[in-house]
Parts: structure tokens; C-alpha cells; sequence
């Protein structure tokens, strides 16, 4: 239900074709981009018409009832047709139901879109294209040990698998933090630039101060049609063409991540199928080539049958597996046992969401989220099942850190 403090405005919306775009960073705030961009196709967002805040363990099915009430009140000029274009908010949901941070969907005044070769602006009550604003100082910080240090987490790892050798789960995911502070003058973009530049095939997210570049779909609907892509498994890249193939290979066999992965394949099935029929996805994981990292990844496709939104589907879907463990709600205790911090919007769902309720979403990985004080924390975890080793579970946190300590120290 919409929550009764909400007030429900009315938009104007326009979104019209436009033949060239600049750099979707160029105008966007430096000090807060909002941003969702991926293989060259996406949209930035400029200032604030709505935000709509939710906590709890209905935050999203909160947000999608909300989300209903606004569109349908909304009056909507879409002359372009594509996804992304007319009435849309970004958003960005806290991972835990006890989280103590809040879950967002914003509305901006302008959106800027780039998507089949297509380019759009979208403006709400007329609003204007501010001027590009020249670019600030590179957002320089050093990202030490936070709450749970490489030890802390190594020895985490270790109660985690005995808790799995006594039954009590069979897989958890567990996360270590990194924190920093940002100088006062530094100016985000930059690290959104980095991100999106090296990490193409990810999708590279600025919402509200949570800042990365995840290579997991969450879900992604379209006209009936959703979509996922499931990664749970990895290692690092070789150091040649010889090694990277070995690296690839010893993925693709390793019983340790090939169960792993199927745990949350299973997951993400079991969760999607009260929604959707026809669900198909490959036989064996694929191995995925990023940058720094292999992993076994999977594609599921089906077709919606029951009128569920892309915020519908965050709520049944999420939290994964892949990002949690299983059972499930086991996994969340143990989480909460030996991770010393709230993980905030790490891991959540993040991405966008149309009129009609059709929307792509990640799973906010590889990210940190940057305060209002300035401070910063960056997020990487690992899945941990019987066969797991401390001292790799940690070298492999250190690998998925890589992306946003990489982008924070240019």
C-alpha cells in the first residue's frame, strides 16, 4: 500500500529525440551524479522534481505501490518510446530489512538518454538544461580497513564454515568494508568516468552517493519480457593469454564454485517462477571475462504472467543468493552475527524504473557509498561454502575491491 505520509504530486513530463548528446557526465552534479549507464546505453539525471524514502522490510513493495500512485497521476508527452524515456526515478534499496539506511527512488527534472543509437532529453514542468559545469578536482583518498580488517574477515570466513560443516547453512555471502574520507573539492564524476571507461560491460550506477560498476543483473523487464544474470563463483585473471586460460578453465571445473553457483541459480529460480513461465537458462555457467576477475555467470529468461513490475520483482527476488546465501533467512542471521557493520545499499538493488513498471536493475556490487560528511566505505564480499579457504575467501574480497579503489585513488 502507499505509505499514508506520501504526498503523491502531479507531473508534467516530456521526453523528445535530440540529435547529439554529450558526455552524459558533463552536466550532471558533481558533488551527487545520478547515473545508470552500460555498454554505451543509459541515462544521467539532473536535479530532484520527486524523492521518495522507504525503510523497512516492505521498503520496495512500498516503493512499488508508491511508484503506481505517481505514475498514475503523472501526464506523460513520450515522442522517443524506448526504455528510459518518459516519467522514470532512479533507485538505490538498502540490502537488510534492519538496515538503518534509507531506500530511494528519485525523480529527477531532467534525464539525458542514449539508448539503440537513440538519443533523448526528458523534462519535467518545462525544466531547463543547466550548462555544463567545469570539471573539479580528482576525488584522491586512500581506502584502509574498516570495521572487519583482512584478519577479522579471514577468521569470519572460518566461523562461517563451521557453521555450514554443523548444518546450519550451506552457503553464506559475507562482506568486508574499506572506508575513507573524501576531500571537500572532489568532484564524483571522475570516479563514474574511471568506472564506466574500465568496467564497459557493467553497469556504472551514481545514486544518491552510492557510486560503482556491478556486473549482476538483478532483473530486467521490458514490454512482458524479464530477464537475470546470475554471477556467483569467481578468480582472478591471468597474467597472460596461457594463464587467463588455465584461470578460466579451473572456474569452469571447480566443484567449490560450481555448487556455489548453483545455489544461486536456484535461488533466483525458485524466487521468479511464481511470476513468469517459459524460464529458460543454459544447461552449464558460462565464464564471464571481466578486467580483473573470471566468473561463472548465467542467463534466465522468461515471460511475465502476472502484471509485476521491475519493483515487484526486486521485492520477490532480492536478496539473492548470490549475495546472501541459503536458506535464505539463515543466511541474513549469520550475516548479521559476524559482520560488524550495516551493510547499507551494498548488495541491494539499484537501477531505474519506468511508468509502466518496467525497469533494469543491478545488484550494487563493486560500490561504495559516500556520506554527506564525506566519508566513504566501500563493500566486497565473497560466497562461503563448505570447501571455502580463509586466505583465498580474502584474497578474493581484495580482487572485487579492486574496481573502486582503483577509481577513488586516480
Amino acid at each position: 500500500m502507499v505509505p499514508s505520509s506520501l504526498h503523491v504530486p502531479s507531473l508534467s513530463v516530456r521526453t523528445t529525440q535530440i540529435d547529439h548528446i554529450s558526455p552524459l557526465l558533463d552536466v550532471v552534479d558533481p558533488r551527487s551524479p545520478l547515473v545508470f549507464v552500460r555498454g554505451g546505453a543509459g541515462m544521467a539525471g539532473i536535479g530532484e522534481a520527486l524523492r521518495l524514502e522507504f525503510t523497512g522490510p516492505d521498503r520496495m513493495r512500498d516503493a512499488a505501490d508508491a511508484w503506481r500512485a505517481v505514475a498514475s497521476r503523472a501526464s506523460v508527452v513520450d515522442e522517443v518510446g524506448v526504455p528510459g524515456t518518459g516519467l522514470m526515478a532512479f533507485g538505490s534499496f538498502a540490502f537488510d530489512d534492519e538496515s538503518a539506511d534509507t531506500s530511494v527512488l528519485i525523480v529527477p527534472r531532467i534525464v539525458l538518454g542514449r539508448r539503440d543509437g537513440v538519443a533523448w532529453i526528458t523534462r519535467l514542468d518545462g525544466a531547463e538544461l543547466p550548462p555544463a559545469s567545469p570539471v573539479g578536482a580528482a576525488a584522491k583518498l586512500r581506502l584502509v580497513d574498516g570495521e572487519l580488517s583482512g584478519p577479522g574477515y579471514g577468521a569470519a570466513v572460518a566461523q562461517a564454515v563451521q557453521a555450514i560443516r554443523h548444518g546450519e547453512v550451506s552457503k553464506v555471502v559475507l562482506a568486508r568494508d574499506l572506508v575513507g574520507r573524501l576531500p571537500a573539492e572532489a568532484d564524483l564524476r571522475l570516479v563514474a568516468a574511471t568506472l564506466l571507461t574500465a568496467y564497459p560491460d557493467c553497469y556504472a550506477f551514481a545514486v544518491d552517493g552510492l557510486i560503482g560498476a556491478s556486473p549482476e543483473t538483478l532483473v530486467r523487464t521490458e514490454r512482458g519480457e524479464v530477464s537475470a544474470r546470475v554471477l556467483a563463483g569467481s578468480s582472478a585473471r591471468g597474467v597472460d593469454a596461457v594463464t587467463d586460460e588455465q584461470a578460466a578453465h579451473a572456474l569452469a571445473t571447480s566443484t567449490k564454485d560450481l555448487d556455489e553457483h548453483a545455489f544461486a541459480l536456484r535461488s533466483l529460480l525458485l524466487s521468479l517462477g511464481p511470476h513468469a513461465d517459459d524460464v529458460v537458462t543454459g544447461e552449464q555457467p558460462f565464464t564471464l571475462k571481466l578486467p580483473n576477475l573470471w566468473h561463472l555467470a548465467s542467463d534466465v529468461r522468461g515471460r511475465l504472467t502476472d502484471g509485476s513490475s521491475s519493483l515487484d520483482l526486486i521485492a520477490a527476488l532480492h536478496p539473492t543468493a548470490a549475495v546472501a546465501g541459503t536458506p535464505t533467512p539463515r543466511a541474513l542471521d549469520l550475516i548479521r552475527r559476524l559482520e560488524p557493520f550495516d551493510r547499507g545499499r551494498y548488495a541491494g538493488p539499484v537501477g531505474w524504473v519506468g511508468a509502466d513498471g518496467d525497469g533494469e536493475w543491478a545488484i550494487a556490487l563493486r560500490c561504495a557509498q559516500v556520506h554527506p560528511d564525506g566519508t566513504v566505505r566501500a563493500f566486497a564480499g565473497a560466497g562461503v561454502v563448505a570447501e571455502s579457504v580463509s586466505e583465498r575467501e580474502v584474497a578474493e574480497t581484495t580482487m572485487k575491491f579492486q574496481p573502486v579503489v582503483g577509481a577513488f585513488s586516480l
